[in-house]
């Protein structure tokens, strides 16, 4: 038994056990733009290995399933960001036309032909939970994972190598209103809109619940269809999100381009900025009163050209819809104004009354706000945000302080956990504030803000919300935990807890650097810091720099997880100087500053990976073993 290797001791136990279970070479869990990605980037690179991806809904796409396509549903990018590079989302195919925002069903059928494409259909397990992941502790390292299948007994998969892609929208908040047992009416999260739509033919007058683009959505909805909406906004919450036209400044530039030029990411502070090999620039603009006069100048344009499209003081209702906040310090949750028509104008209309208040309690058929005010409500749909934590249970005990994924904060915690440790985390704030001074006077969104779980009338038994008090995820260049326990192994890896525009070219690289990082053919390798106690002490800087840097620079959104917008293409950079790949990509210096990048300019990146660590032979012959599934054959798949 001396040279039995870990997975066959997890094997022979098992057998001893009276248990079955099945060996993978890796394991991805959730089936979302992120988990796509990752099986696929694993798939095509490492074909010959045994691979799983376990979902718990009844449809592959995440957000976009078909179960959580509620009526209206876009996507806020129009055609042509919102795709990965290496399969472009064409107008015969999909049936969408330059400068539209693509439907809800046009984005699934687009990840079921994605998934179809690259031969990863008949390797997703639907209906499938994972509820525990065990990480063993043998030279190998691997999880055991507990899974359940819809309506049968929970079984056990021991995965070598796991990948964790369970999102941030995938585990919905809702809590309990004081009085909500004689309401009467239906009450539901807007993650359960599609299978309450019926609504939007027997309701009357309904109250949407949120100020997030979600909620937009909802109201436009409702408003349409003739039902009466009562809008509330919590005084006590973080106000309105950001939304604008798809053209923005007085140049009309479209934004998810915007946002990728490289020239504009130089006025964004951002920790990582520098690996684009403009530190000058930056410093320049960040490090000194003229620069940042000018940096400043740039954002007021930004958020003041959006505020005046939107003529939000053309009217008292739209008037309480203006954010709270700076541009400057909003991330991904930014959103696009992607309607039919206009919606300003049906805000304005007899259908919709917007109440900036809390919901005090609930009585039969009513609403009663905080002010006094009360209204008839045949239903209330909340959204009232997502747990960001993943809805797992890992263990040993306790091994989310190495994972590096959020726990309760603790001031004794061992040096192994990052995330508690006040030495590193004041080193790490003095040099952000030193770099970036105009981070020192963030905005506050509301000086009499209260947790939605704090608030009178609302209630939650939960353990976890997103309210409560958590530690934010520390991950390695947000995918991988920087503890000698994981990196030796090279058994772990999170894909997707980073929001910005650019998500699924990020989802692309991302999910390349995981495959290369378990097959050890990473340029820039974390796991080279195992066992010299200055590399891992450096990278654990670093990463808790990277992700400190998100409590200045987004000081709502980027406290829990990583969120941004214009430093999208920078982290796109770091992300290919690691996999030891040429980041400028365009043709001419000229370009380079001034053409946004898309997944036009990523297409190629696998192969110019493989051709320098991997075997092209095999990616070939995927390829072509494919390439008879076009996306028409293969979407309803």
């Amino acid at each position: 038994m001396a040279n039995t290797t870990s997975t066959e001791k997890v094997e022979n136990i098992a057998v001893a056990n009276g248990i079955t279970m099945e060996k993978l070479d890796c394991a991805v869990v959730g089936a979302g733009w992120f988990g796509l990605a990752a099986a696929k980037q694993f798939h095509c690179t490492q074909p010959e290995c045994s691979l799983a991806v376990f979902d718990s809904q009844s449809n592959l796409g995440g957000t976009w399933a078909d179960e959580r396509l509620y009526p209206g549903l876009k996507s806020n990018n129009q055609l042509g960001t919102f795709e990965y590079p290496d399969f472009p989302m064409d107008t015969p195919t999909f049936g969408v036309k330059p400068k539209e925002h693509m439907s809800g069903e046009v984005i699934n059928n687009y990840l079921k032909a994605y998934a179809a494409r690259f031969g990863i259909t008949s390797l997703i397990r639907l209906n499938t939970k994972v509820i525990v992941a065990e990480h063993q502790e043998t030279v190998e390292g691997g999880w055991i994972l507990t899974i359940a299948p819809l309506n049968q007994a929970p079984t056990r998969v021991f995965a070598r190598r796991v990948i964790f892609a369970t999102g941030t929208t995938s585990e919905a908040f809702l809590p309990h209103f004081e009085g909500q047992e004689s309401f009467g009416g239906r009450i539901f999260h807007g993650k359960d809109f599609k299978q309450n739509s019926d609504t939007l033919q027997t309701a009357k007058r309904v109250t949407v619940f949120g100020g997030t683009k979600f909620a937009w959505d909802a109201v436009y909805a409702y408003a349409t269809a003739g039902v009466k909406v009562d809008w509330v906004i919590r005084s006590s919450g973080h106000g309105p999100c950001w939304i604008a036209p798809s053209y923005v400044t007085p140049l009309k530039k479209w934004i998810e381009k915007l946002a990728n030029m490289r020239f504009l990411t130089w006025f964004s502070p951002c920790a990582w900025g520098d690996v684009d090999g403009y530190s000058r620039i930056r410093s320049f603009y960040h490090e000194t009163a003229v620069g940042r006069t000018i940096v400043n100048s740039f954002w007021k344009v930004l958020g003041g050209d959006v505020l005046n499209l939107n003529d939000y003081d053309s009217h008292p209702k739209t008037a309480k819809l203006k954010p709270w906040t700076e541009a400057m310090f909003t991330g991904a949750s930014f959103s696009i104004l992607n309607y039919d028509t206009d919606i300003m104008e049906l805000i304005k209309s007899d259908n919709v009354d917007v109440y900036v208040s809390e919901i005090d309690h609930l009585s039969p058929g009513k609403v009663h706000l905080s002010d006094g005010t009360e209204f008839e409500s045949d239903a209330l749909l909340a959204h009232t945000g997502w747990k960001h934590v993943p809805p797992i249970k890992f263990l040993p005990e306790g091994i989310e302080t190495e994972l590096g994924i959020p726990h309760t904060p603790n001031d004794g915690a061992p040096a192994t956990d990052l995330a508690n440790d006040p030495a590193m985390i004041d080193r790490a704030d003095k040099e952000i504030l030193k770099r970036f001074p105009r981070l020192k006077d963030p905005p506050v969104w509301n000086k009499n803000y209260i947790p939605m779980t704090e608030q009178k009338g609302i209630m939650s038994d939960d353990e976890v919300t997103p309210y409560t008090p958590l530690t934010p995820y520390m991950l390695h260049h947000f995918i991988v935990p920087p503890s000698e326990r994981f990196l030796k192994r090279r058994d772990t890896a999170f894909i997707g807890i980073v929001s910005n525009f650019s998500n699924m070219i990020m989802a692309h690289l991302q999910g390349l650097w995981i495959s290369a990082y378990f097959a050890g053919k990473l340029e820039r390798d974390p796991s080279m810091a195992v066992g010299d106690e200055q590399a891992m002490d450096q990278l654990r800087y670093e990463t808790m720099l990277y992700c400190r840097f998100g409590k200045w620079r987004y000081p709502t959104e980027g406290t829990k997880r990583p969120n941004f917008i214009f430093d999208a293409v920078p982290y796109l950079d770091l992300l290919q100087r690691d996999l030891g790949l040429e980041i400028w990509r365009k043709k001419g210096f000229l370009a380079e500053l001034y053409e946004a990048y898309g997944p036009e300019d990523y297409r190629d990146v696998n192969n110019e990976w493989l051709r320098k660590y991997g075997d092209m032979k095999k990616m070939e012959s995927l390829n072509d073993s494919s390439k008879s599934l076009s996306p028409v054959d293969t979407h309803q798949n």
